[in-house]
């Protein structure tokens, strides 16, 4: 009995080590985000506004502390209104950055009257906030040897509005100039067609940086490369406004364009998450990142990628 006591203890120490960020927290952000109350975070509502103030909220949370003036909230400006980018940061051992990215908003409604009219937006794009919010939360008692920013975009789907605005933002550069590479989270809730605990990355054929990130991921977590190259997706997603800063900058992603059928539609709900490989994934990219450092995480791009 001692000894089977002893094991499940073991077994569950080993457990909760490798789970740093729980499965619930992981259901509760992405739920929050996707809920009916939320509307679709469609640009320029009050929805959109009540998420980029539950996204500040979390980062509070996680002790972050601000990108630019005294808010994580970056406000810039659509159709004459105010919405906000939002944005905070993580002091590390240097002052060289890591960048974590998604765009928050969604489209809406639809003008059906009986019915779901709800796009509900929980894999485009509320697991990739959910993502870096669980990066953030993995590091909140860790002091990584990177510094880094956690960018939540809004306006993605009117046009990359909010990358446009927030990569422009002057006030940034210092954080910008000292940016060694995006990781920009672009639907990533379900199983990927390689399998669990496996991503894919656009535009891998521009940049060393999955090869750098592969040989360090822990726990059999890897970047695949783009199965949808023809797709030209690395040119399609916010984090382009990136790469026209010459940042190294890439999307993440785990959609199966063979499968997925939820992609704008009113049924991209909570119900198509697998909350177990995503909060598996998280866990493991945050204890990737434990691991790099400026000294041995360095990509750059090829002379393939066009600027």
């Amino acid at each position: 009995m001692k000894k089977l006591t002893y094991l499940t203890f073991s077994l569950f120490s080993v457990f909760s080590f490798a789970q740093q960020v729980s499965e619930e927290r992981i259901r509760t952000v992405l739920s929050t985000l996707a809920s009916d109350e939320m509307k679709g975070r469609e640009i320029g509502t009050p929805e959109n506004d009540n998420a980029a103030h539950y996204i500040a909220a979390l980062f509070k949370e996680n002790n972050l502390e601000y990108c630019t003036g005294n808010s994580y909230l970056v406000p810039f400006n659509y159709k004459g209104k105010t919405v906000y980018n939002v944005c905070g940061i993580k002091k590390g051992k240097t002052d060289q950055y890591l960048g974590f990215s998604g765009h928050f908003d969604h489209i809406g409604t639809t003008g059906k009257t009986n019915g779901d009219n709800i796009y509900n937006g929980a894999d485009d794009d509320a697991s990739g906030i959910t993502t870096l919010v669980g990066i953030a939360d993995y590091f909140k008692n860790k002091k990584p040897d990177f510094s880094m920013v956690f960018m939540a975009f809004n306006g993605e789907e009117k046009g990359m509005l909010g990358s446009t605005a927030i990569s422009t933002d002057k006030t940034l550069d210092p954080i910008y100039n000292n940016l060694t590479s995006l990781f920009n989270f672009e639907m990533v809730a379900t199983e990927s067609e390689f399998g669990k605990n496996a991503v894919f990355m656009t535009g891998d054929g521009f940049s060393d940086l999955a090869g750098i990130f592969n040989k360090n991921a822990a726990n059999g977590l890897k970047i695949h490369p783009d199965p949808y190259a023809k797709e030209q997706l690395f040119y399609r997603s916010d984090n382009v406004s990136f790469v026209k800063k010459k940042i190294i900058a890439h999307s993440i992603s785990t959609a199966d364009m063979s499968k997925i059928k939820h992609y704008h539609q009113v049924s991209d709900d909570v119900t198509v998450v697998d909350f177990d490989n995503l909060t598996r994934i998280i866990n493991n990219f945050g204890t990737t990142l434990e691991k790099l450092s400026p000294e041995n995480f360095a990509p750059k791009y090829n002379d393939k990628v066009r600027f």
